[in-house]
């Protein structure tokens, strides 16, 4: 099994992805902030992450245009339904689509080109929290 971790994000979020296999990855997502951040996923959904916690994704092989961000001053129901302040995905707990401008994304898409993988960090629909995203091999960190 091969790694690739993800490093933290600056005091706020942490991302970690594990290889599962040469096509699929496990994502460690992780709130390194001193207040709660509801993290979504698409794919994933979306999960409310109190100061360092943490919440894993298994991704399929050959995910493209892949969105992972932080939402702030949410409020849901026990059905999982209602709003936050930034990065709110439809009302919804567990994101179905992409979150509502602002909110700061770390894009990715596995085994495309060359079976190469690709990640950014996107201000392009704006900035809510500050992110980190970058690989690490195998207990080294690449940032």
């Amino acid at each position: 099994m091969s790694y690739l971790t993800i490093s933290q994000i600056s005091s706020l979020l942490f991302f970690s992805v594990l290889f599962i296999s040469a096509h699929a990855a496990r994502f460690e997502i992780r709130n390194e902030c001193s207040y709660t951040v509801w993290a979504a996923a698409s794919p994933g959904g979306g999960r409310r992450l109190d100061p360092q916690q943490s919440w894993t994704i298994d991704v399929p092989a050959g995910t493209a245009m892949a969105r992972i961000w932080g939402r702030t001053n949410c409020n849901f129901d026990a059905s999982g339904r209602g709003h936050c302040q930034t990065g709110d995905c439809g009302g919804l707990l567990q994101c179905k689509g992409w979150g509502v401008p602002p909110n700061t994304l770390a894009e990715y898409a596995l085994n495309q080109f060359g079976n190469m993988d690709f990640y950014d960090i996107s201000l392009v629909d704006g900035f809510n929290i500050p992110m980190v995203f970058g690989p690490t091999n195998g207990g080294c960190h690449n940032i």
